[in-house]
């Protein structure tokens, strides 16, 4: 054995405890049996969070940025997948198993003879898996496809910048409500509050995921700037899907402040080329007003840098 297959034997495919590492095969053709389905009520019930009377309307906008599948003539067709469906399913899709599913469309070509063919047919099987409409949008890496940058952005504090944190104390890494301190605000005012500082952990492979959380509040109470960046910080250690941390943040608003209006939006950095965006408001105007733009699957929409 020369000294490069020694080498090679010993570092390429191989975990950290020396353990083999199994190679990914991609499938040849198409398989929805590799969705799976991941009921919503595992984590509500943990907030009080009824099913029957959500307490909010919202979308789950999730983008593949690493679609692909092969022209007729063996060419690969690739670019981005906005794929959005209603917060009141039943279900989320996990997000590993859409990621296979999606690679699934690598080395066929029998969808290509059209682009609606393969908006069509991933539209129908996530939504026969979710029981719930579902919009899906194949957008190409070059063309007309209009592009917004930041479009919460600007309408935001962001609260790491107006807030020494430098003079906090960080010590909750578990989501802890109780760090949420209210105050007074007049009746016809609103809070908005932006923050980069949102670390949460998958629920599944405890790998951590990375997000900006956008907030807004009108009603006659608020929450200190201080003791939100404290309570986002504070989800550092938890385990639990993008969805559930969007409704945790929003239940836990809603329940302390009885709100005119709320919007809580989670924009996560992409993982395994798919980035998840969860959307709750109180209302559908509120819900039109702050992220029609985000949760249009006509157009794709780059929302923070990290994104």
């Amino acid at each position: 054995m020369s000294i490069i297959e020694e080498i090679a034997s010993v570092h390429l495919g191989k975990a950290g405890d020396g353990s083999i590492v199994k190679p990914y095969v991609t499938p040849d053709v198409v398989d929805p049996s590799l969705l799976v389905a991941v009921p919503r009520i595992l984590n509500r019930t943990q907030y009080n969070i009824d099913e029957s009377r959500l307490p909010f309307v919202g979308q789950d906008v999730w983008n593949c940025y690493e679609f692909s599948t092969l022209m007729d003539n063996g060419y690969p067709l690739s670019g981005l997948l906005k794929i959005v469906y209603s917060s009141d399913s039943k279900s989320i899709v996990e997000s590993k198993s859409l990621k296979l599913y999606l690679n699934s469309f690598n080395m066929t070509s029998a969808y290509s003879s059209s682009i609606q063919m393969i908006e069509t047919t991933v539209a129908s099987h996530l939504s026969k898996l979710l029981e719930t409409p579902v919009q899906v949008k194949f957008h190409r890496q070059s063309g007309g496809n209009k592009y917004f940058t930041e479009p919460l952005s600007h309408y935001f504090w962001f609260v790491d910048e107006i807030v020494d944190y430098t003079n906090l104390k960080f010590n909750s890494y578990n989501e802890d409500p109780a760090l949420l301190k209210v105050v007074d605000a007049n009746p016809a005012s609103d809070t908005r509050y932006h923050t980069s500082s949102l670390r949460s952990n998958c629920r599944v492979t405890n790998q951590p995921d990375w997000g900006d959380v956008y907030v807004y509040i009108k009603g006659e109470k608020a929450i200190t700037p201080d003791s939100f960046l404290q309570y986002i910080v504070s989800m550092r250690k938890e385990n639990h899907f993008h969805e559930e941390i969007c409704e945790c943040i929003y239940k836990r608003l809603y329940d302390l402040l009885s709100p005119d209006e709320l919007f809580v939006t989670c924009l996560y950095t992409r993982r395994g080329g798919i980035d998840i965006n969860p959307i709750r408001a109180s209302s559908e105007q509120v819900l039109k007003e702050e992220a029609h733009i985000l949760y249009n699957h006509e157009v794709v929409c780059n929302k923070t840098m990290r994104q």
